[in-house]
């Protein structure tokens, strides 16, 4: 009661559980570590001068040195300062695996300003909606796309408790069928031209009604087999390769099966595509995996382009910005599902963004199936699932830490958080106005 203003906020900083006061905290390196898995994981440890650290990861399948590009910029910066970090280094990241780097550098900055002051990411966000969040199962092609086969393999993860699965309902699935396709693939090609052709610019197929029934066969052997109480989604249908026209016969073929959603019906950049699929169909359309930073949805958004956004995590911009996305979407009355396939890291971050978000659907697992995707980190209890759902960490930061044994056993390449000194210098010339280009 008779503590000065000064004693009583002396009291309230030193409960604070740091190594020393965070206005004296300092980044003093970023390292990297890749698992090899289905989809590549480059796990990001950032290191400060107090010796607690950050941990994020760049997306699936991106490359470390999207997230070590920004080492020169974040050298000797206050990791607590992330709004002001994040403001620096979002104008280099871009569309998909390019905007890894921001974006796993980001989830590392909010980990290890969760272990500074002792409280859980979701905090930083505005708190927690919810105290479990419900998962949806990616689930693997079978080896013969038959309706059978397909229902077979869903039912499997229906056994693990799950609620809400997808499955892809791609092309693939009309190999053998006869008279399913018109006409035949361009000859003659360069095969890399072929590669490296943009979706939707080449060759479009195009499905005949045999095609279209047979598509539609394997969606309702799949709804019949699991009954009316799973939510089902579905993917990899076209990717660019149907036209509009083609996808809405589709949409319109699947409408009697009450999907949740059809996934990237059309290419990701093009909106007003998105718009004609949306306004044609009742199969809800869910897209944004591909989009960077709340201005790469803001277009969709406002448009009611899609009826889902479906933002990535380790793409969208990390934690706080998908937060700012699906807070702008929820105003325009579009709920929001998470895309991922990493590590059971970006796993933790998008259990603490979603949350913190009123309109959330639910969460993609694409790990179901590794077997040493548990043994990434520490502090991911052995069995996190339940009914379809996992409980919201309350521990400081994400919530799980590094198992060095674990990623030493798995990794893609020698490499365990070395060190990474030929990043701390700029790689970009900056214009000085006193003296020419600079490197």
């Amino acid at each position: 009661m008779n503590d000065t203003p000064n004693d009583a906020a002396e009291r309230a900083t030193s409960a604070i559980n740091t190594y020393s006061r965070p206005s004296d905290l300092k980044i003093t390196d970023i390292r990297m570590a890749v698992v090899c898995s289905n989809y590549d994981y480059p796990i990001i440890r950032i290191d400060t001068n107090q010796g607690v650290y950050g941990i994020g990861e760049v997306r699936d399948a991106g490359h470390k040195e999207n997230a070590l590009q920004f080492k020169s910029m974040l050298l000797g910066q206050n990791p607590c300062n992330v709004d002001l970090i994040f403001h620096g280094i979002k104008r280099f990241g871009n569309w998909g695996r390019e905007g890894g780097g921001v974006s796993g550098l980001e989830i590392a900055l909010w980990d290890l300003v969760g272990k500074v002051y002792g409280v859980p990411c979701y905090q930083f966000l505005g708190g927690k909606y919810r105290e479990k969040v419900r998962l949806y199962a990616d689930t693997p092609q079978p080896a013969t796309p038959t309706p059978q086969a397909y229902a077979e393999r869903v039912l499997g993860r229906k056994a693990l408790g799950l609620t809400f699965i997808k499955f892809d309902v791609g092309l693939h699935v009309l190999d053998g069928v006869e008279n399913s396709m018109i006409g035949q693939a361009t000859q003659f090609e360069n095969h890399m031209a072929r590669k490296w052709r943009a979706p939707g610019t080449g060759p479009v197929t195009r499905v005949t009604d045999r095609g279209l029934a047979r598509m539609a066969e394997v969606v309702a052997a799949v709804r019949q087999a699991v009954g009316w109480d799973t939510s089902l989604c579905i993917d990899h249908f076209g990717h660019g390769m149907m036209t509009v026209k083609e996808v809405i016969r589709l949409g319109k073929a699947l409408e009697p099966y009450g999907l949740a959603w059809f996934e990237d019906p059309v290419p990701w950049w093009d909106a007003d595509a998105h718009k004609q699929v949306t306004d044609a169909v009742q199969v809800p359309v869910a897209a944004g995996e591909e989009w960077y930073l709340w201005d790469g949805f803001r277009e969709f958004i406002e448009k009611r382009a899609v009826d889902i956004i479906h933002p990535d995590l380790l793409t969208s911009g990390g934690m706080a910005e998908t937060k700012r996305i699906a807070d702008y979407a929820e105003r325009y009355g579009i709920p929001t599902a998470l895309h991922f396939a990493g590590s059971p890291i970006a796993f933790m971050a998008n259990l603490h963004t979603a949350a913190a978000i009123p309109s959330f659907v639910a969460l993609e697992h694409h790990g179901l199936d590794l077997p040493f995707w548990g043994s990434l980190v520490t502090g991911l209890p052995e069995n996190y699932i339940e009914d379809g759902y996992v409980a919201v960490p309350d521990k400081p930061g994400l919530g799980v830490d590094l198992d060095y044994e674990g990623i030493a056993a798995n990794l893609r390449f020698p490499g365990l958080f070395e060190p990474t000194e030929e990043w701390n210098t700029p790689k970009l010339a900056f214009w000085q106005p006193d003296r020419r280009w600079d490197k």
